[in-house]
């Protein structure tokens, strides 16, 4: 049995039903009592398991993460609550040089079962709170990274990630909380780390995406399947882990693939995802790998400017078609 819920609501009910599962998991970030973060996700929370549980920080990421460390290093499971990814800036020796680090540094006998929760995304927020970063994080050996793009996986995941034993970077998209979609009933639903997901079927191209661009992707899907080009979406979901082989499945079928990213063109993790596909898949390949992507500028805070900017389902299809334009079917 399913029930249709927000992403934001699957996301409160992993944290809830967490926490009532597991006394050693508790809170901590910014607003995150009264108002329940910067996306209300935890709003009630405090209600239910008090101050000791929901912790309210200063503004101050690099010590919110600090002290995530810390306590899970005394055998607690913190989740830290990051209000942007972009402000977990001040927090990156924290997370890379410590969270990633400690497990490997100390011969196993330290785990950072930490969970940093953040936000990617846009929506007239400029340039210094508009930028995606999952590209860094999963450049970083030690941390793992999820990036989900429906409420079944949000929550699937986000209960998973609390109980792993290594730092997780849980990154949500702001334009995705309000997207509503089924979810398992009951507390029992986890989706693994490190396994894509096909979310369509096609035999022409593979689109490889993830998070809110999955969505943009199957949007592109609908409209090609009615040029004839049918499009197989696999929503990656975890970065770090990659499930390569997922990957490389799909296009061994459609013999065309199209990386879906809303990063920076350059050094963005589309480029990384890219050639891994063309390391792997060449013999295979009957067209270049496309690639979606942001423009290399910092985005503007103009609305029709950013719009220019952002990649969509537009800008999806124009890539699959530029694919037959120059390639042909074989």
């Amino acid at each position: 049995m399913t029930v249709e819920i927000s992403y934001r609501e699957a996301l409160h009910q992993a944290l809830a039903e967490e926490m009532r599962r597991d006394g050693d998991v508790l809170l901590l970030g910014e607003d995150i009592t009264g108002y329940g973060g910067s996306y209300a996700v935890t709003k009630g929370l405090y209600e239910e398991f008090g101050l000791d549980r929901v912790m309210e920080t200063p503004i101050a990421e690099a010590g919110i993460v600090a002290t995530a460390i810390g306590l899970s290093m005394g055998g607690l499971r913190p989740v830290a609550e990051l209000m942007t990814v972009n402000f977990a800036l001040l927090a990156l020796d924290q997370i890379v040089n410590n969270a990633a680090k400690f497990h490997y540094m100390f011969n196993g006998q330290w785990s950072v079962p930490i969970v940093v929760r953040t936000v990617s995304g846009f929506g007239q927020l400029a340039a210094t709170h508009s930028q995606t970063f999952e590209g860094w994080f999963a450049s970083v050996p030690g941390l793992k990274v999820v990036m989900p793009a429906t409420p079944a996986d949000a929550k699937g995941m986000l209960k998973t990630a609390i109980r792993d034993p290594d730092p997780v970077i849980f990154i949500e998209h702001s334009l995705l909380y309000s997207r509503r979609g089924p979810v398992p009933e009951g507390d029992d639903h986890t989706v693994p780390i490190g396994e894509a997901a096909v979310v369509r079927e096609g035999s022409d191209v593979t689109l490889v995406a993830y998070s809110r661009m999955a969505v943009e992707a199957l949007a592109a899907a609908e409209e090609l399947s009615h040029d004839g080009i049918e499009c197989e979406v696999v929503d990656l979901r975890t970065l770090r882990p990659l499930d390569l082989d997922t990957v490389a499945a799909s296009v061994a079928r459609t013999h065309r693939a199209v990386a879906c990213g809303e990063d920076w063109r350059t050094g963005g993790f589309g480029a990384s995802l890219a050639a891994e596909i063309q390391e792997r898949c060449f013999d295979v390949l009957d067209a270049p790998v496309a690639r979606v992507a942001m423009a290399d500028v910092p985005l503007p805070y103009a609305r029709n400017l950013e719009r220019m900017l952002i990649p969509s389902a537009h800008s999806v299809t124009q890539a699959v078609r530029s694919l037959f334009d120059t390639g042909g079917r074989s």
